[in-house]
C-alpha cells in the first residue's frame, strides 16, 4: 500500500492508518450525524457538514476513490460546500487514495494549509505518568455546564474566541452526553476556572486524542501534558491498547517522550483565498 503522497508504508502501518481514519471520522462527524441541521455523507469519501460557518466542523476526509472517477468526486465534494456558502477543510491522510489526491485537490482550487504528523503509541508501554500540576483538577464532562467549559477553552484558540465553536458544542451537548457517544471530553480546572481541555474518541479499535488545548494565560505550566496522559490512562484501564493523534510540530517532543511514533502525515487543504 502507498500513502496518498505515494510513499510506501508497512502492512502494520497501513492497518493503523485505516483504524486511525475510522477514529477520525467518529471524532469529526459522529455529532454531525445526530444533530438536526447537520449531516454526514459517507460513501467513497466522507463529507461532514455542521451547517455552521466554521471550517473546524465542516470537512472532507477518509477518501477511497478509484482514479477514474476521482476528479469528478473531488469537485462534487468541494461544490457541496461552495453551493452552501460555508467554509470547509479537506484532511488528507496516509490511507487516502488515489495516491495523487493532493495534486487533484490543488487542481480543484485548494491549497495546503498545514501538515501534522500522524502518530501512534502502544498504551501497554506508555511512558511514565505525568503528574497533575498542583491545584489542577481533571474531570470528564458529564453536564452541559462542563461541555460549555470545554468549548470555552477550545474557542480560546482563536483571538478573539470563535463564537461558532461554543455554538457547535451547545448544539452538540445532548449527543455528547449520551451513553453511546464515542467522544469523551475532559476539562482541567483551577478551583472552578476551566484552564485546559482535551478529547478522547473511542472508535476503530483505538483511542484518538484530539483538541488538547490550554488557555493562553495558563500555558507552560504542564496543564496540556496532564490533559494528554489522563484520557490515555483511562482508555488503557478500559482495555484499549493503541492510541493515535495528530501532532503539530510544537507538540511532537512531548508525544515522543510519552511513547508516540510517527506513521504518516496529515495535511489540511483549504480553498485558496
Amino acid at each position: 500500500m502507498n500513502t496518498a503522497s505515494g510513499s510506501p508504508v508497512s502492512p502494520a502501518d497501513a492497518r493503523l492508518a485505516e483504524d486511525a481514519d475510522t477514529n477520525f471520522v467518529a471524532h469529526a462527524g459522529w455529532i454531525q450525524g445526530r444533530v438536526p441541521g447537520m449531516r454526514v455523507l459517507d460513501a467513497d469519501l466522507v463529507v461532514i457538514d455542521s451547517g455552521l460557518p466554521c471550517d473546524t466542523f465542516n470537512l472532507v476526509c477518509r477518501v477511497r476513490l478509484d482514479r477514474a472517477i476521482a476528479t469528478e468526486r473531488v469537485r462534487a465534494a468541494i461544490d457541496h460546500f461552495r453551493n452552501a456558502g460555508r467554509p470547509f477543510s479537506w484532511w488528507l491522510g496516509p490511507a487516502d487514495r488515489p495516491s495523487d489526491l493532493g495534486r487533484l485537490l490543488e487542481e480543484a482550487g485548494l491549497e495546503e494549509a498545514e501538515t501534522e504528523l500522524a502518530m501512534a503509541a502502544d498504551l501497554s508501554s506508555l511512558g511514565a505518568d505525568v503528574p497533575s500540576p498542583e491545584g489542577l483538577r481533571i474531570v470528564r464532562a458529564r453536564s452541559p455546564r462542563e461541555v460549555a467549559d470545554f468549548a470555552a477553552v477550545q474557542a480560546g484558540n482563536w483571538n478573539p474566541p470563535d463564537p461558532q465553536v461554543s455554538r457547535f458544542y451547545e448544539l452538540a451537548a445532548a449527543a455528547l452526553l449520551s451513553e453511546d457517544s464515542p467522544l469523551r471530553l475532559y476539562v482541567g480546572y483551577l478551583a472552578s476556572e476551566p484552564v485546559a481541555a482535551s478529547e478522547a474518541t473511542l472508535a476503530g479499535g483505538v483511542v484518538g486524542l484530539y483538541n488538547v488545548a490550554t488557555r493562553r494565560e495558563f500555558r507552560r505550566r504542564s496543564f496540556g501534558a496532564a490533559l494528554t496522559t489522563w484520557p490515555l490512562r483511562e482508555a488503557r484501564a478500559q482495555g484499549y491498547r493503541t492510541a493515535v493523534l495528530q501532532a503539530a510540530a510544537d507538540g511532537v517532543p512531548l508525544y515522543e517522550r510519552i511513547g508516540f511514533r510517527r506513521f504518516g502525515d496529515i495535511t489540511e487543504y483549504k480553498p485558496r483565498v
